[in-house]
């Protein structure tokens, strides 16, 4: 009985052992979950934030406990003016700038999934048709042989294995290079919101200067009448008119360049704005713009993250670092696995058919690595730690200048209030002068002299007062900005204006 089984067992062993050869799929699964156990950390250092050394408060500072700054707010309730508030929600959503930065920020998107997709193994399809002698192969056969063809179509997959890390620490570096694009529109928009309040202000400030300026020429040409008359009468020399009429001149000779210069700023708005230049429509003067609450400018190490400038040059740094690791990968070989399976026929018209066609399949691991490369590689490594030298000293540098702009912004904001107490007292003392020396020069007690040394003056310190207002504003604008607010914003709090900000001519 046994010899009668004996041969049943073979040929089952045998058909069991065929079936697993001619069984590719399990090959290929095995061979992959091999690869996906072997696979290691990343070579290179692991990011971490430079230990950079942050004051415990900024210059002028009294150190505080709480951490609350203006930097908080957002710029609609640091500008009070529904008028600006509108100017900046319009540049914000078609200002060019930020417009090319957002198309940036894509760029960078896209390209963090294009190698991300390294991740994953490329799939593919082939095909081929050839027929030729058999001798064309080196295999002569009597009599020349005879024609052979061959037709195959496959699916193909390759897949690197990740064993050094070289495509996560690609990945790492663009994620980082997204981050920075992201945070670089962050910084346009920061900028763009500072440059139109900073332009609007400069705006107010020039109405303020051209209505001095007309008030003055005003006021000198009412002293020139005065004096043309009296002149007529005899009763004043020609000396004291014509320094009258000179006076009026001066002053009225800074009316059209004042004029310009508003042309020129309502231009600059407009650009800001995305729009052609035009007039821009003011419904607050300068002298009606609240300054914001004394709030705390906050600590220092806060700048680490809310500047978008700190945050974009640490991610820069942050893809040096990866890159670092990506070069020490060079160093070592890639390893690789191939698969294919598909049909292979001697026709290409029954390279469908089962009958005329034979499966045909594979599964291959490759290594590939550098033995001389005559320095590349090592000269390829120097440069990815150069880099992160320089994206290192970058990163200092930029938290050096952002504590030396809070402290600039500090003490313009501190000792502006006591400049402008001073001139406010200059201008009511010139107006005062100019009000006693007009009374004696018309009692006869005193030359035209004595009123004209009191109203030239009265003319400047009204003009210097009003530019020191604007640079208050200013002061609060540079300061928002060097401690990164206004970045984080949000247009539907924000309702149409009562009228069009931009007027349109008749």
């Amino acid at each position: 009985m046994t010899p009668r089984h004996q041969p049943i067992a073979t040929h089952r062993s045998a058909n069991a052992a065929a079936r697993t050869r001619c069984d590719p799929w399990s090959l290929v699964i095995g061979h992959w979950s091999l690869v996906i156990l072997l696979t290691g950390c990343a070579l290179g250092p692991d990011y971490k934030r430079p230990d950079t050394a942050m004051p415990a408060s900024f210059r002028g500072v009294v150190p505080l406990l709480s951490t609350n700054s203006v930097a908080n707010l957002a710029w609609w309730d640091i500008y009070k003016d529904p008028t600006l508030n509108q100017l900046i929600h319009i540049a914000l959503e078609n200002n060019f700038d930020i417009r090319i930065a957002a198309t940036r920020v894509e760029q960078a998107r896209q390209q963090a999934a294009q190698t991300r997709a390294e991740f994953y193994p490329q799939v593919g399809y082939q095909g081929a048709f050839g027929t030729g002698k058999n001798q064309m192969v080196g295999s002569p056969t009597p009599a020349g042989g005879r024609d052979v063809s061959t037709a195959l179509l496959a699916l193909n997959a390759a897949w690197e294995v990740d064993l050094w890390g070289r495509v996560r620490r690609l990945n790492e570096a663009a994620r980082a290079q997204f981050l920075a694009s992201e945070e670089a529109r962050n910084g346009v928009t920061l900028s763009l919101v500072a440059a139109v309040a900073q332009s609007y202000f400069e705006l107010l400030e020039l109405d303020l200067e051209l209505d001095i300026a007309r008030r003055s020429t005003l006021s000198f040409g009412e002293s020139y009448n005065l004096f043309k008359r009296r002149l007529e009468g005899g009763t004043v020399s020609k000396l004291d008119t014509a320094r009258a009429e000179a006076a009026m001149a001066t002053a009225a000779a800074s009316i059209p360049n004042i004029e310009r210069q508003i042309v020129l700023k309502e231009n600059e708005v407009n650009f800001l704005l995305g729009h052609r230049p035009g007039p821009i429509l003011r419904l607050a003067k300068l002298l009606e713009q609240t300054m914001p609450p004394d709030v705390p400018a906050g600590l220092p190490s806060d700048l680490l993250e809310r500047r978008p400038d700190i945050r974009q040059t640490e991610q820069v740094l942050r893809a040096a670092n990866a890159r670092i690791g990506v070069a020490m990968t060079g160093f070592l070989p890639k390893i690789g696995l191939t698969t294919l399976a598909g049909q292979l026929s001697p026709d290409l018209g029954h390279i469908a058919m089962d009958a005329g066609s034979a499966g045909t399949w594979s599964v291959a691991a490759n290594a590939t690595g550098p033995i001389f490369q005559g320095g590349r590689l090592i000269a390829q490594y120097r440069e990815a730690k150069a880099a992160w030298d320089e994206a290192r000293l970058t990163y200092d540098k930029t938290v050096l200048n952002a504590l030396a702009e809070v402290a600039n912004a500090l003490i313009a904001r501190q000792k502006l209030e006591g400049v402008r107490i001073q001139q406010e007292r200059a201008v009511r003392a010139y107006e005062e002068a100019f009000s006693t020396s007009t009374k004696r020069y018309m009692a006869g007690k005193a030359s035209y002299n004595d009123v004209l040394d009191a109203q030239q003056p009265l003319f400047t310190a009204q003009s210097a007062l009003a530019q020191t207002r604007r640079d208050q504003l200013l002061a609060v604008v540079q300061l928002y900005k060097a401690l990164g607010g206004g970045w984080h914003y949000d247009l539907d709090r924000l309702g149409p204006p009562p009228q069009p900000v931009t007027q349109k001519k008749p």
